[in-house]
């Protein structure tokens, strides 16, 4: 009774560690992450109108979206326990940090928003740990037993990696089929035991995330999914050619420009690269004045960044920008003379 008594007195501790190590770095946002301004006032020239806030706090969801990309390559020619882990984690919060503070220039963060970058960041962070803690151990002893030459399922499984960083990109990621890819693993087995674990591991968490998946699916249906598009003013192009954009909407024409509505996420930056680089100017979107963006480039610094940070496998850096919603076309038209690729345009 004593031996179960001292096992169940470790559990609970174990537990009220974990518990503690997860809510730490949402108390150390809360407390000590908080800006000092006024926002400008601001004349919105569209009906649809999001929070201008929400173009710096998209970015922590982006952030896990650019993690599942890092991790993708990094397996790709390298075993799981290669990739930094800890080093993503504290990438979303030290970045959640610093824009937190800088969102006090554009407005109040609301409640459904300051959940949301809290409760996905700290999922994050169990999920990392959690796969550290098993790369970093049976994993990486397997990958030690197999030797240089990677099994059929440590390629299969970067392949998979590298669709679901691509899938993110543009689609919730609740929808991705992982049951799909736990049989593919299970299909593809040659049977020796980097082979077996990677198939039992893997196949383990994806049906996991499967499960979490269908809940968060029913979740979105009871609630409502978010706005799947927005309006923006644009100037220079003619309506015809605005139309003739697969996914868009001509609404009506002002004094300012064109207003439309186009998709967002992974479709709006594409679509506002293409429309810059045939001579538009944007003078709203979605009824605000400042947006976000982020490019990469070769160094480690870009000038007026408001941060920047290395990407794993991958070589290069991030580097993210705010700037007027007016200036945007030009800064997109310039971006390969300061050195800089486009990477993601945040939406709100």
């Amino acid at each position: 009774m004593r031996r179960i008594a001292a096992a169940i007195r470790y559990l609970l501790l174990g537990v009220l560690v974990l518990i503690i190590g997860l809510a730490s770095p949402v108390i150390y946002v809360e407390t000590m992450c908080r800006g000092d301004a006024t926002p400008a006032p601001s004349a919105p020239l569209v009906d649809k109108i999001r929070p201008e806030i929400r173009t710096l706090l998209t970015y922590p969801e982006w952030h896990i979206v650019h993690a599942y990309d890092d991790y993708a390559a990094v397996i790709g020619t390298d075993d799981p326990h290669a990739f930094g882990f800890l080093r993503a984690i504290a990438g979303y919060w030290s970045s959640l940090c610093t824009l937190t503070r800088k969102s006090a220039d554009l407005g109040m963060i609301d409640g459904a928003t300051r959940q949301l970058v809290h409760v996905i960041g700290v999922s994050f962070t169990f999920e990392m740990m959690m796969k550290a803690a098993y790369e970093e151990t049976l994993g990486r002893a397997t990958a030690w037993v197999r030797g240089p030459e990677r099994s059929a399922l440590d390629v299969l499984s970067a392949q998979q990696a590298a669709a679901y960083a691509i899938f993110l990109q543009q689609v919730p990621w609740y929808r991705y089929d992982f049951r799909a890819d736990a049989r593919a693993l299970s299909r593809a087995s040659g049977g020796g035991l980097r082979d077996t674990e990677r198939a039992l591991a893997l196949g383990l968490e994806h049906r996991t995330r499967a499960a979490y998946a269908d809940l968060m699916a029913r979740a979105v249906a009871a609630t409502g999914q978010d706005d799947l598009t927005l309006q923006m003013v644009v100037a220079g192009l003619p309506a015809a050619r605005l139309r003739a954009t697969s996914g868009v909407t001509v609404l009506r024409q002002t004094g300012a420009g064109i207003v439309v509505e186009t998709p967002r996420y992974r479709a709006l930056t594409l679509i506002l690269m293409d429309w810059a680089s045939s001579g538009a100017d944007f003078a709203d979107i979605a009824g605000n004045d400042q947006i976000m963006f982020t490019a990469l480039s070769d160094r480690p610094q870009a000038q007026g960044a408001l941060l920047s940070m290395a990407r794993q496998g991958h070589g290069d850096w991030r580097h993210l920008f705010l700037l007027r919603v007016e200036d945007l076309a030009d800064r997109l038209r310039g971006l390969r003379a300061e050195g800089l690729q486009l990477e993601h345009i945040h939406d709100y």
